[in-house]
């Protein structure tokens, strides 16, 4: 029998059942980590050159070397291995990378084989007597037709998680889409990949109504779907209609309850309405493996925060933000995090190292923005805020920022109508974070009631981040009006419920419960 178990210096690799151990304790190596592990050993300790690495380890995909380098630094990370003084990976510098030592070939474990001899034995009585069936089974069952390989492959691409590959997904289903237009893998994927370009790629609104369309005619073809209903929510998420969002993911958990990641997109518009514990309960309440869905870690990082756990939140932030560049809510949510625990120097340099991951949001250039204006840096956080305008031209607030803050003293006429259009635009949207502009344009128009009243508009909206509120500049000039230490108090007294309910519940995870109550 051919062996699949590797002994590589302390490790034990079975690349069979794609398991990494060490001392009969399993590490977390999985994914294209794996991958990347299993093509080094095949080609033992000799070094492997970049492009050979992105073939055999990427291909189709197309990626670059630092793809491959990011990769790389995960798996060091899961394995323990440190990159000054690396054991188990290194680096031949311009050429690529190769194991610090042969891989040793390790025997079957035969004793084990003995002890497990009875089962087998009778379980090859039973193949015996189904052998020919199974066989012919095999010989009937059809091949893949070209429409499963189109969908798989798309589904393939769209899971990395990267512009470029994501409209290779798109270009894929919608070739599918042309040859069944009532395929629910079809609809479903061309709906999600316009949705994406929109909440993750700033396309603009236009996709995501393009993939409403899309969703909806999946529900209509297929309304006991779970995978229709969730996409239809993705859709509808995407366009900032929280109510239908929410009732399409509820929709698809109760379809399929192992739907983890409609749950935990519920949950983070749970959180978004202000209701912590709830959004934490549903993220808690994996049916199956958490870290299959990627956002969730940062939803929970982000519930601890605001509902006063900053040791817990802070753990969380930075274990997504080191073990996953790719994750764009992690390179968005530790900078935003840290800047909100005051500390900007390590928040800007997060920023830096995000934007070196290829992370162009519009919500890092505010942030960026912010800190420069913190800095006394105008001309800064002018640049800043121009950029976020570039990244995001859909979006309202960047548009306010640039010119509140910009060269030219703010055009009265310009303010008067930008709040009135701003008021109307807020009649018909559940956004708590909608609010903040306002309150911005009415402090600008020196209307410190009315932004008061705004920023209380948004607690009851939902909005629970007392901590940005209390270091942002752009709210500054409250810091000393009673009524902000109203809305903090709001906010207070809005949290402090919410946590004491986690606290209290049977669900609460075990890292909160060792948290006095405050």
């Amino acid at each position: 029998m051919e062996t699949t178990r590797y002994r590589l210096l302390d490790l034990t690799i079975d690349t069979a059942r794609q398991r990494v151990e060490r001392n009969g304790q399993p590490l977390d190596v999985s994914g294209l980590s794996f991958r990347l592990l299993a093509c080094l050993m095949e080609r033992a300790d000799r070094v492997v050159g970049f492009d050979e690495l992105m073939e055999a380890v990427w291909a189709p995909a197309v990626v670059n070397e630092e793809t491959v380098t990011q990769r790389v630094r995960l798996l060091r990370q899961a394995l323990g291995d440190d990159a000054r003084q690396p054991r188990y990976v290194r680096t031949v510098r311009a050429r690529g990378y190769q194991l610090g030592a042969p891989p040793v070939p390790l025997a079957v474990d035969e004793p084990r084989l003995r002890h497990l001899w009875p089962a087998v034995a009778a379980v090859c009585v039973l193949a015996a007597a189904a052998i020919g069936v199974g066989f012919l089974a095999q010989d009937q069952r059809p091949a893949p037709t070209v429409q499963r390989e189109l969908i798989e492959r798309a589904h393939w691409y769209a899971s990395m998680g990267q512009r470029d590959n994501n409209e290779r997904a798109l270009a894929l289903f919608d070739r599918a889409l042309r040859d069944a237009p009532d395929d629910v893998d079809a609809l479903t994927g061309a709906s999600r990949a316009r949705s994406a370009r929109t909440c993750l790629y700033n396309t603009g609104p236009h996709d995501a109504r393009d993939a409403l369309k899309l969703a909806t005619r999946a529900v209509s073809a297929h309304p006991d779907s779970a995978k229709a209903w969730s996409t239809l929510a993705y859709a509808r998420d995407c366009l900032g209609d929280i109510a239908g969002a929410i009732n399409g993911y509820e929709r698809a958990v109760r379809l399929e309850p192992g739907d983890d990641a409609s749950r935990a997109s519920a949950a983070y518009l749970y959180q978004e309405q202000g209701r912590l514990a709830d959004a934490l309960h549903a993220n808690v309440d994996m049916r199956g493996d958490p870290a299959r869905v990627r956002f969730r870690e940062v939803q929970v990082a982000r519930e601890y925060e605001l509902l006063g756990f900053p040791a817990q939140a802070e753990a969380r932030y930075r274990h997504v933000f080191d073990l996953s560049p790719d994750n764009v809510f992690g390179n968005i949510g530790w900078p935003a995090f840290l800047f909100s625990q005051g500390r900007l120097d390590e928040a800007r340099r997060a920023i830096d190292d995000a934007r070196s991951r290829g992370t162009a949001r519009a919500e890092l250039a505010q942030l960026d923005g912010e800190i420069a204006l913190l800095r006394g840096d105008r001309a800064a956080a002018l640049r800043a805020f121009a950029e976020a305008k570039r990244l995001r031209p859909d979006a309202s607030l960047p548009v306010t920022l640039e010119t509140l803050y910009g060269e030219h003293p703010v055009d009265p006429r310009w303010l008067r109508e930008r709040i009135a259009t701003t008021r109307a635009a807020l009649r018909d949207d559940p956004w708590a974070s909608s609010r903040l502009e306002l309150a911005l344009l009415l402090l600008a128009d020196a209307d410190r009631p009315g932004a008061v009243g705004a920023l209380s508009d948004a607690v009851d909206k939902g909005w629970r981040d007392a901590a940005y509120l209390r270091v942002s500049p752009l709210f500054a000039s409250l810091h000393d009006d009673p009524g902000f230490a109203d809305v903090l108090d709001a906010i207070a007294r809005r949290v402090a419920a919410d946590r004491q309910r986690v606290l209290e519940a049977p669900w609460c995870p075990e890292e909160l419960r060792t948290v006095l109550p405050r």
